[in-house]
C-alpha cells in the first residue's frame, strides 16, 4: 500500500476532496516523524508501536582492508506489530495450516 492509496481510501470512505485527505495523511506523517526524532515512542492501539532504539558506537572493521573504523553512535527505528494486527495477520495462515496438515491417512 503507498501513500497515496491511504489518500484514495480517505476520499472514498469520508468524502473529502483530494486535497483535505492529502493534507491529513502528510499532517499524521509528519506528526509521527516529528515524535521519533524527538526520541518519543508512538504507540497505535491495534497496530502496533513504533519505539527510537539507541546503538552505542563502537569499532567496525573494513572487510576487505581489515582497516578499523569508528562507527558513531546512532539512533535507529523498530517497530512491534500490536497483537490485534499480529492475530489477524496470523489467523489466515493458521487456518491454512491446518488445512494442509490433513491428508487422509489416518495411520
Amino acid at each position: 500500500m503507498l501513500k497515496s492509496d491511504l489518500i484514495a481510501m480517505l476520499v472514498a470512505k469520508r468524502q473529502l476532496t483530494q486535497k483535505q485527505a492529502e493534507q491529513t495523511v502528510e499532517t499524521i506523517f509528519d506528526s509521527m516523524k516529528d515524535a521519533l526524532c524527538k526520541g518519543e515512542n508512538i504507540e497505535i492501539r491495534g497496530l502496533g508501536a513504533f519505539h527510537v532504539k539507541q546503538y552505542q558506537g563502537y569499532n567496525g572493521r573494513n572487510p576487505k582492508t581489515g582497516a578499523v573504523i569508528p562507527v558513531k553512535p546512532k539512533r535507529g527505528i523498530l517497530f512491534r506489530t500490536g497483537k490485534e494486527l499480529r492475530e489477524r495477520v496470523n489467523g489466515g495462515t493458521a487456518e491454512l495450516a491446518d488445512a494442509g496438515s490433513d491428508d487422509g491417512d489416518d495411520t
